[in-house]
C-alpha cells in the first residue's frame, strides 16, 4: 500500500507519500481500506518532531479516517467485512488501509457521505470526553470555546446548542465568526480585538462561563480562570500558546472551579472504546437527525498532504480539511 511517510521531522515537505508494507490485523482489530483521512493539529507537531506516536501505534500520521472493512482480525463480532466505517486512530489515517481495535470503530451515520465521516471520530470524541464526560455541560450552562470556528470548535458549538447551552467563541476574523453565528454560536469575540474575559463577563451579568474547552494552553490559563464562573470547569485540550504558566490556586479555591488536561490518543484502549461507546449513544442520533454535521473546509487528495498541512498552520480554514483517495 502507500501512505504518507515521515523519514525526518521538518515542515510539510517532510510528508512523502511512498510505499509500505501492508498492516495486518491483530486480536480484536480490522483492516479498513481507507476512503479518507483528516488533518489535525496532532499532525503538524508529530511531523514536526513534537509528538511521537504511542508506543505500538502506526508510525504514519492521522488519528481518524473513513473507509470499509476489508479483513476481521480474529475474536471481532459486530462487523463485517464491506461494512462503511468511521474510526479513531492511534495514528495511520494517511495512508490506503490502515488497522483499527474494534472498539475504536463507529458505523457512518445516517445521512453523512462517506468521505465527510472522516471529519468526525477525533473531533466528536475529544469534544464529548471533555466537555460532557469531564464538564459535565449541562442545559442552561455557558460554553466558552476557543478558536470555535476549527474542527473541534465548530463540533463544540453544535453539540452544546445540541443539549441545551449557551455558547461563546473565539476566533480570528469576521468571517470565521459569521460561520460560527451560523452553527449556533450566541456570543462571538474576535481575540485579536476584543479581550475574552471583559466580553464573556457582559454577556453573562458578570457571572463567567461554566465551561471552557481551551486549546491555547499557557497564554490563556489566567485568564481562563477569570473568565470562569463560581463552580467552572476549564478543560485544556491543546498547547498552541505554550505550556508552562502559574496557576492562581486563591482564585481556584474562592470560586471552586476545576481545571482539566487531557489527550485522547495516548489514552489506554479500553478508555478509548468507553469514549467511542459513548460517542455513538449520544451523538449519532444527532448526526441522524440532522442537528449535528460534520463541518468540512476542502478536500485535497490524500498524497498532497504536505498542501494540506500548510492549510491548517495557516489557520485559514473552518473545519476540517479532508485528505481523501476516492
Amino acid at each position: 500500500m502507500h501512505a504518507i511517510t515521515i523519514n525526518e521531522p521538518g515542515g510539510p515537505e517532510a510528508l512523502v507519500w511512498a510505499e509500505v508494507a501492508d498492516p495486518v490485523p491483530g486480536e480484536g482489530e480490522v483492516l479498513v481500506e481507507v476512503v479518507a483521512g483528516a488533518v489535525n493539529r496532532a499532525d503538524i507537531m508529530q511531523r514536526q518532531g513534537f509528538y511521537d506516536p504511542p508506543p505500538g501505534a502506526s508510525p504514519y500520521p492521522g488519528l481518524e479516517c473513513s473507509g470499509r472493512i476489508a479483513r476481521l482480525g480474529t475474536g471481532v463480532s459486530g462487523w463485517s467485512v464491506g461494512d462503511e466505517v468511521c474510526a479513531l486512530l492511534s495514528g495511520g489515517g494517511y495512508a490506503e488501509k490502515v488497522v483499527v481495535p474494534a472498539g475504536q470503530l463507529l458505523p457512518v451515520p445516517e445521512g453523512i457521505d462517506l468521505r465527510q465521516a472522516a471529519a468526525l471520530p477525533e473531533v466528536v470524541c475529544t469534544v464529548w470526553s471533555n466537555v460532557f464526560m469531564v464538564s459535565h455541560l449541562r442545559p442552561g450552562e455557558t460554553l466558552l470555546a476557543h478558536g470555535g470556528s476549527s474542527g473541534i470548535g465548530t463540533m463544540a458549538i453544535q453539540l452544546a446548542k445540541a443539549v441545551g447551552a449557551r455558547v461563546a467563541v473565539t476566533a480570528g476574523s469576521k468571517e470565521k465568526l459569521e460561520r460560527c453565528a451560523e452553527l449556533g454560536a450566541d456570543i462571538l469575540i474576535n481575540y485579536r480585538e476584543q479581550d475574552f474575559v471583559a466580553e464573556v463577563r457582559e454577556a453573562t451579568g458578570g457571572a463567567g462561563v461554566d465551561v471552557i474547552l481551551d486549546n491555547m494552553g499557557a497564554k490563556y490559563l489566567d485568564r481562563n480562570l477569570q473568565a470562569l464562573a463560581v463552580n467552572g470547569r476549564l478543560a485544556v485540550i491543546g498547547l498552541q500558546g505554550g505550556r508552562k504558566a502559574e496557576l492562581d490556586i486563591g482564585t481556584m479555591l474562592a470560586k471552586r472551579v476545576a481545571v482539566t488536561a487531557t489527550s485522547l490518543r495516548a489514552r489506554p484502549l479500553e478508555e478509548k472504546t468507553a469514549i467511542v461507546a459513548a460517542v455513538r449513544e449520544h451523538v449519532w442520533p444527532l448526526l441522524a437527525e440532522g442537528h449535528v454535521r460534520p463541518v468540512v473546509d476542502r478536500e485535497l487528495p490524500m498524497s498532497e498532504a504536505a498542501a494540506a498541512h500548510r492549510v491548517v498552520e495557516e489557520s485559514g480554514h473552518i473545519g476540517k480539511v479532508l485528505l481523501v483517495l476516492e
